[in-house]
């Protein structure tokens, strides 16, 4: 810890630079009174570092709690500090053109509305989505109704409705492990994410994009905003690109560079990302643009400003992850699994000597363990591995050979009084999902899971710990987020909506039903077929002979939606078995917002 530089107050200074005024108070709430925002709670960051907390996190979050108006440099302000994510606003000709409008309606508009109050009530002319993620579209709604140009790098719906709607369920309570909110913000609770403070909870929303950006190098002007894009692809996020204003000689990195080591698959869960490509974006900005930038800024954290500091920063995030990743492939060409390697890879001095590469967000270990799991998958090659009992099963077993919950709960302790608290927490682990009602276990379990996260320079891995102990002693905190908004649903294609039907199919309660569905989509000029066998349910173009369906139905897009949404099929003409679809219902399962996590 004494060797990290703490006299360095760069950040600081960046963070404070250009600052123009706060929300206050920094609450934001729903029409109905919700608070989904709340920032004056990390008040408490001002005081000096507790016990209960890694000084570098400490530090991190006192960065990331700054709040308010900011001047980037003339022309372009940012309102960071009220939702996880930075939202940026290009002036223009006419109005304001607004780069990533946060997560929720509630957080973008009292971020506009801050704007405005200190810069006029400029129209918003134009929307950028530098990516897929929700924390830079879902408050869109909060800063237009869709009657403006609306800019996306290409694949950019594909992606947002693949982890907001296909996977979202889980992605989600997960996030509630991953993000904290349901813990309380104090020196021993909830200190930040490492990209923000955490997540807002309102409204989120999604409007598709006019116009996607495709190549490299494409030049788009909104409003007067003159933009050049590059695409980066399957770095931070499968669809992404990094904006250039050159008649501001700024640089949006959007999340590619961030002031921490970023995450190559996120705790919440996703696909993996590519950090070797990653490190080659770093260098191709490099090459494109640091020359002609006097300031870089993210969709996270505070900018940069001079061309030397900028080459320096993009320089050394891009080692970071080049590094991860060479270091990886090459000990796992040794023979090394994923855990092995994570404990072995260390980052170069010069590196770990400056804050920006530290695991705020992503950390060494899990980064090292997802470029594995890229190359190789879940399976190590050893043949022991290859066919395990689930959790639930192996630990029934493991506390039996270790002589009962009572035994294990012994061996427990010893490890805590040796300070071996991650063999105490697997040790631990085993008891509580053998036998949920062994209170002892489970209370020291807690205990252990917190003095972890006390001691975590990762946010994430810090709220994990500190939501499983609170969860081991009150109960599964849902999530209050939905992510399968009407929005989302209606910006899905139909052959989304279909994918989104199969994929909620219980395939052994569809073993043996078969049926075909004919649906004409009149406002499209669209049909289609769908079959249900063998537990699978398949979309194909309507065939124009074959086979007559069970079921015939002439419907809109949004009557589509409302079924799936459970409106039922007034308006809809249908010829044909009208059962087939009650059948079809009936197949379906319901994901589970509330399943458990550290208890079996």
């Amino acid at each position: 810890m004494a060797d990290l530089p703490f006299h360095d107050r760069d950040d600081f200074d960046d963070a404070d630079r250009g600052f123009i005024a706060k929300l206050s108070p920094a609450v934001i709430a729903t029409l109905d009174g919700r608070v989904v925002w709340d920032n004056d709670s990390y008040d408490f960051l001002q005081e000096d570092c507790p016990d209960t907390a890694h000084p570098g996190l400490w530090r991190q979050g006192q960065l990331c709690a700054k709040q308010g108006l900011y001047e980037v440099t003339d022309g372009i302000y940012q309102v960071r500090g009220l939702d996880l994510s930075n939202m940026t606003l290009a002036e223009g000709e006419r109005g304001v053109v607004v780069i990533d409008p946060l997560i929720s309606t509630e957080c973008a508009a009292a971020a506009l509305r801050l704007y405005r109050a200190h810069r006029g009530d400029r129209p918003v002319t134009g929307v950028i989505y530098t990516h897929a993620h929700a924390d830079h579209f879902g408050g869109v709604r909060g800063v237009t109704r869709g009657d403006v140009p609306i800019l996306a790098p290409a694949g950019f719906m594909e992606h947002a409705v693949a982890e907001n709607v296909y996977a979202g369920p889980a992605m989600v309570r997960r996030a509630v492990y991953m993000y904290g909110p349901a813990l309380p913000r104090s020196a021993d609770g909830q200190i930040g994410a490492g990209l923000g403070m955490t997540a807002s909870t309102g409204t989120m929303s999604l409007i598709p994009p006019t116009a996607e950006i495709a190549r490299t190098g494409q030049e788009e002007t909104i409003d007067g905003v003159r933009m050049v894009f590059q695409l980066t692809p399957g770095a931070e996020a499968p669809a992404e690109m990094n904006v250039f204003f050159p008649g501001h000689r700024a640089l949006c990195l959007a999340e590619n560079a961030t002031h921490n080591q970023h995450t190559i698959l996120p705790l919440r869960g996703s696909a993996v990302r590519d950090a070797r490509a990653w490190a080659r974006y770093l260098t191709e900005a490099i090459t494109l643009f640091a020359a002609e930038s006097d300031v870089a800024f993210a969709s996270h954290h505070w900018p940069t400003w001079g061309r030397e500091r900028i080459e320096h920063f993009l320089t050394r995030q891009r080692d970071l992850y080049a590094y991860l990743h060479d270091q990886t492939v090459r000990l796992l060409n040794k023979g090394l699994t994923g855990p092995e390697i994570a404990e072995i890879v260390r980052l170069p001095p010069d590196l770990e000597q400056v804050w920006h590469t530290h695991g705020y967000s992503g950390s060494i270990s899990h980064n090292v363990k997802a470029i594995y799991q890229r190359y190789l998958g879940w399976f190590d090659g050893n043949p022991a591995h290859l066919w395990e009992h689930p959790p639930r099963e192996s630990a029934v077993r493991y506390v039996e050979c270790l002589g009962g919950g009572a035994a294990v709960v012994a061996f427990a302790r010893r490890y805590i009084d040796e300070n071996d608290l991650r063999f105490a927490a697997q040790l631990l682990n085993h008891a509580v999902f053998a036998d949920e009602g062994n209170k002892e276990a489970r209370d020291l379990l807690a205990e252990v899971y917190t003095r972890l996260g006390h001691g975590a320079e990762n946010a994430t891995w810090r709220n994990c710990y500190l939501m499983g102990a609170m969860e081991l002693a009150d109960g599964i905190v849902p999530a209050t987020v939905d992510p399968a908004s009407r929005d989302f649903f209606n910006a899905l294609t139909v052959e989304q909506i279909f994918d989104s039907i199969a994929v909620r199919v219980d395939g052994p309660r569809a073993w043996h039903e078969r049926l075909a569905i004919d649906w004409h989509l009149t406002d499209l000029g669209e049909r289609y077929r769908t079959t249900l066998a063998n537990g699978v349910f398949v979309q194909q173009p309507a065939p124009r002979d074959g086979a007559a369906a069970d079921l015939t139905l002439r419907l809109t897009k949004a009557q589509l939606v409302g079924l799936l949404a459970g409106r039922g099929v007034e308006g809809v003409q249908r010829e044909g078995d009208t059962t087939v679809l009650q059948r079809l219902v009936a197949v379906l399962d319901r994901p589970a917002p509330d399943f458990a996590i550290v208890t079996a």
